[in-house]
């Protein structure tokens, strides 16, 4: 695994995982959420987006989190990997998920986004998160092509993407 995409509806933990597969596999890690974001919260022209997904995608091995297919370069994305890890966790789950990160992180900059983006109360990013499920078959109708030609994995709870991460690590060490 050189090339490895994670996605999944926010709160589903991409960012986490990523940060933790680019750090067994000692490879780099995108998150696209710090490549989108200006300060402040502002989006960026999208021409300006895309050519910097497209600049992280050409280099030889990165995890890259997130989805913004209608703007991130998204078929160049799938087109560059060798695996697909595809977070599916249930809608309660990722809204918890949101809400606790909200309260934990509030006022401040994680890690995964850009500089100049403290954690706030959006409702209509919690209005995202809870008609997620709706997207789900629009995400997998986009990925379906790709099934055969990548290592493509499906995580549905914590037990799985703990399971995944141990099987990285175990091939990572004994490589």
């Amino acid at each position: 695994m050189k090339r490895v995409l994670v996605m999944g509806p926010s709160g589903s933990g991409k960012s986490t995982l990523a940060r933790e597969l680019g750090a067994a596999l000692g490879i780099e890690v995108v998150h696209l959420d710090s490549l989108f974001w200006r300060p402040g919260w502002v989006e960026p022209p999208p021409d300006e987006f895309r050519a910097a997904v497209l600049e992280a995608v050409e280099r030889p091995a990165w995890v890259i989190d997130g989805n913004y297919f209608s703007t991130g370069a998204g078929e160049e994305r799938l087109a560059a990997c060798d695996t697909i890890v595809v977070l599916d966790f249930p809608r309660h789950v990722c809204m918890w998920r949101v809400l606790r990160r909200i309260a934990g992180s509030y006022g401040r900059v994680r890690p995964d986004l850009a500089e100049g983006c403290p954690e706030q109360i959006d409702v209509g990013f919690l209005r995202w998160v809870w008609t997620a499920p709706s997207r789900r078959p629009e995400m997998f109708a986009r990925l379906e092509p790709y099934r055969g030609s990548r290592r493509f994995v499906v995580l549905r709870n914590a037990r799985e993407v703990r399971g995944f991460l141990g099987e990285v690590r175990k091939k990572t060490l004994l490589a």
